[in-house]
C-alpha cells in the first residue's frame, strides 16, 4: 500500500465525515452518560477553525485520492508556577482508521507521523487520553513506548 500523510484541506471535510462518525460512534457506545448520538459530530465550522487554528494540526493518511484515516492534534503550552515545570506538549485528540483499513499499519504510520512532527515542534512530550476498554488503540500506543501516565477514576452518582 501506497500510504500518504498530509495536511487536511478544507474540501476534505465531506470524505472526513465518517472516520469523525467512526469515533464519536464508538464513544457513545462506550459512554452514553457522557456523548450524545449524533450523525454530525463534528461541524463544519469547528473543522474549518481547527484548520486555522495555528496549534491546532490535523492529518490525513490517504491512497491514492482515498482518505483511509486522520489523526487530530493540538499544542498545548504549560506555564511554568511554583506547583509545575514549563513544557510544551503536543496532545492527539483522536486517531481514527477507516474500518476497511484496519490492522493494515495505517495507525502505525500515523502515529509515527505525529511523533515526527513533535519532534520538529520541539515538544517536550505527547499526550492523548485511551479508553480502558479500547485495547487494539492502546495496544498501537504501547508499541511505540507510550507509558500510562495518569489515570481518570471516577464515582457515578447517578
Amino acid at each position: 500500500m501506497d500510504i500518504s500523510i498530509r495536511n487536511a484541506h478544507q474540501d476534505d471535510y465531506e470524505s472526513l465525515l465518517p472516520l469523525f462518525r467512526q469515533v464519536h460512534d464508538l464513544h457513545v457506545f462506550e459512554r452514553p452518560d457522557l456523548y450524545k448520538e449524533n450523525s454530525t459530530p463534528v461541524g463544519k465550522e469547528f473543522f474549518l477553525s481547527q484548520l486555522i487554528d495555528p496549534k491546532q494540526h490535523i492529518f490525513v493518511a490517504t491512497i491514492g485520492l482515498e482518505i483511509i484515516g486522520l489523526v487530530v492534534t493540538k499544542e498545548e503550552d504549560i506555564t511554568e508556577n511554583s506547583f509545575v515545570n514549563a513544557r510544551k506538549l503536543l496532545y492527539e485528540n483522536s486517531l481514527c482508521v477507516s474500518e476497511t483499513y484496519r490492522n493494515k499499519g495505517v495507525g502505525k504510520r500515523l502515529m509515527q507521523y505525529v511523533i515526527d512532527f513533535g519532534g520538529s515542534l520541539k515538544v517536550n512530550s505527547i499526550e492523548l487520553g485511551v479508553s480502558e476498554n479500547n485495547a487494539s488503540a492502546y495496544s498501537v500506543y504501547t508499541s511505540f513506548g507510550m507509558t500510562t501516565k495518569c489515570r481518570i477514576m471516577e464515582f457515578r452518582l447517578n
